[in-house]
């Protein structure tokens, strides 16, 4: 089911060294100016509805989130960045860039001298980051702020055609969308009328898991499962929430997934997370542990594309006959080679599910 190598190029207009302008009133992209301008003003709404104006495709870009940069990268967009936060260089080693061209240690610690240095046309933040200080720190030097988070499973989609107009690379945007579209219409098909099997997910850390309204949760749902929390409330700005060890156990999950930090570097966590789960107090008599329904995944396979090939790997190791013929290895090869642009060692070395 691979797919050959796409060699994708976006071309971008020429960017004039120019003032932020007037806000447009407009929340659709328009060029103003005529087509001969190179530097003809883009006007688009970002995920705040804000109301901003672009000198141009942006061809110079600050970008904060690794999630964020996998999309830009993904649109073709990648050598457009020149400065990102220190997670993303972190976990996305493939990244051309280098350390003096980290201005964030984290979404609330941008230095802004460092980010005028570089002259970007843009700096990109999620919604989670200090974005109001930022465009208020912004504005003396002229560099437009636009919100846009690639984390938000529900707003994924949003995001990349959001990016796709940024950087002037709307048809690379739609391949992406495509690829996504493939995955969601392989789920829908081969799930419908399936019975949801229940679900415990752990992300990162001991008993910290999901509710309703995080990507976590819709991408339970996707791949054919029930969250075992869905009835939980009082999670924190991520719809996350640190449970009591023993309501697990009550709850008796029929399949349990542990996600861990996300890397582009393999890390080889998997056996120490597994004899942690079954070393827990009464786990091991629970359903999913005795069946040996566990399964282990590195985030940066797992939650890419808005989670949508962690909803893929879910489905198969969920409903294994519906699934049939539908190899989850393949398209986490296609984002990684064809996405990413990069080389991807072996699935098994970010993603096992279920062991014999």
């Amino acid at each position: 089911m691979n797919t050959p190598l796409r060699r994708r190029t976006v071309l971008g207009a020429a960017v004039a060294s120019l003032p932020v302008l007037a806000l447009a009133a407009c929340g659709e992209v328009t060029v103003e100016g005529s087509e001969k301008d190179a530097s003809a003003q883009l006007s688009i709404t970002d995920d705040q509805g804000r109301e901003v104006v672009l000198a141009g495709a942006v061809q110079r870009a600050v970008v904060v989130n690794s999630y964020t940069n996998e999309f830009v990268r993904a649109i073709g967009a990648g050598d457009r960045v020149v400065g990102v936060d220190r997670a993303s260089l972190d976990r996305l080693p493939y990244l051309a860039l280098e350390d003096d061209q980290v201005i964030a240690e984290g979404l609330d610690q941008l230095n802004y001298e460092a980010i005028a240095k570089l002259e970007p046309d843009v700096v990109i933040l999620p919604r989670n980051a200090v974005w109001q200080e930022a465009e208020e720190q912004l504005e003396p030097f002229g560099i437009p702020l636009v919100v846009a988070t690639a984390w938000d499973t529900e707003v994924t989609d949003d995001t990349i055609s959001l990016l796709g107009q940024v950087f002037g690379a709307e048809a690379a945007a739609t391949e992406v969308l495509d690829f996504r579209a493939e995955i969601s219409d392989v789920l829908e098909e081969r799930l419908e009328g399936v019975d949801p099997v229940p679900v415990y997910f752990e992300t990162v850390e001991p008993y910290l898991t999901t509710l309703p309204g995080s990507g976590f949760h819709a991408m339970i749902e996707a791949g054919g499962g029930a969250n075992i929390f869905d009835d939980a409330s009082g999670g924190d700005a991520q719809e996350e929430l640190t449970v009591d060890p023993s309501e697990v156990v009550l709850r008796d999950p029929q399949f349990v997934i542990h996600e861990f930090e996300p890397s582009a570097e393999p890390v080889d966590r998997f056996g120490d997370i597994r004899d942690d789960l079954a070393a827990r107090p009464g786990w091991s008599g629970m359903t999913a542990l005795a069946a040996g329904d566990v399964a282990i995944a590195n985030g940066w396979a797992t939650s890419a594309l808005g989670k949508s090939i962690g909803a893929l790997y879910l489905a198969s190791w969920l409903h294994p006959d519906e699934l049939d013929g539908v190899d989850p290895d393949a398209y986490l090869t296609r984002w990684v080679t064809e996405f990413q642009d990069t080389d991807l060692s072996a699935p098994a070395d970010y993603v096992q599910g279920p062991q014999a």
